[in-house]
């Protein structure tokens, strides 16, 4: 047990040393936040699982399950990228034992005029991240804009998104085209889109791949940030 600890205290000062050098400064916050933050944010939350109290003036507060949002409601809104990195402890239902567990969380936050070169730093991070955790990682990656525009192209209701997003993350193509097929979709996105979510692997191979399916701003923005990673020597544990 003793050694476990002392294993996770080197992974967190290692991460922080790691962030500070890249101009994220350390982000604090209270063991809780009101509870209405979390009803407006639920969709964002991984479960809706939350430990509540009522404050001595009659305010619902919530032990915080989430720092994302902490952090978010309070930066300003003023111009420039804000860069915070956070070494928190947050309070959730435990996927294996369905009881509250308390879990340590580190990582970061880049808010507001991102750019490509944000982008490419956040992602050198994460790669960086696991490797001085194990290096037997991999560090996946998507980009949701490409998603997006092969889904608009779809032409169907909105109300189908979330079920065709939800079979993006499974992969379950199967499922994909029966949603497709009842919602009327246009036969060449749903043939595209099937062919993009049957598409994993290593940067280069998948970008040939996803070039002679598809022209895309986003695919282009993917393909300048890929190379980038491989420049600076992050490409060896990522897949697309």
């Amino acid at each position: 047990m003793n050694t476990t600890l002392k294993n996770e205290e080197k992974a967190i000062f290692a991460l922080r040393d790691l962030y500070s050098k890249y101009g994220y400064t350390q982000y604090k916050m209270s063991k809780f936040e009101e509870y209405d933050l979390y009803v407006r944010n639920k969709d964002f939350l991984i479960s809706d699982s939350i430990i509540t109290f009522t404050d001595t003036n009659g305010k619902l507060l919530a032990l915080k399950p989430d720092v994302t949002l902490s952090i978010i409601k309070n930066t300003d809104d003023s111009a420039g990228v804000k860069k915070v990195y956070y070494n928190e402890n947050v309070y959730r239902v435990s996927k294996g034992t369905h009881l509250y567990k308390e879990i340590m969380q580190v990582g970061i936050e880049c808010i507001g005029e991102v750019d490509s070169y944000c982008i490419f730093e956040v992602l050198k991070l994460a790669s960086e991240s696991l490797k001085s955790i194990s290096t037997d990682c991999v560090l996946d990656i998507t980009h949701l804009g490409l998603i997006s525009e092969i889904i608009n192209g779809l032409n169907i209701d909105s109300v189908h998104y979330k079920d065709i997003l939800k079979c993006i993350g499974e992969k379950n193509i199967h499922e994909l085209l029966k949603i497709c097929e009842k919602a009327g979709a246009n036969v060449e996105y749903t043939e595209i889109l099937k062919q993009v979510i049957s598409t994993y692997g290593n940067p280069k191979d998948v970008l040939q791949t996803l070039q002679k399916i598809i022209s895309s701003p986003a695919l282009e923005e993917l393909k300048t940030i890929t190379t980038a990673l491989d420049n600076a020597g992050c490409s060896d544990i990522i897949s697309i």
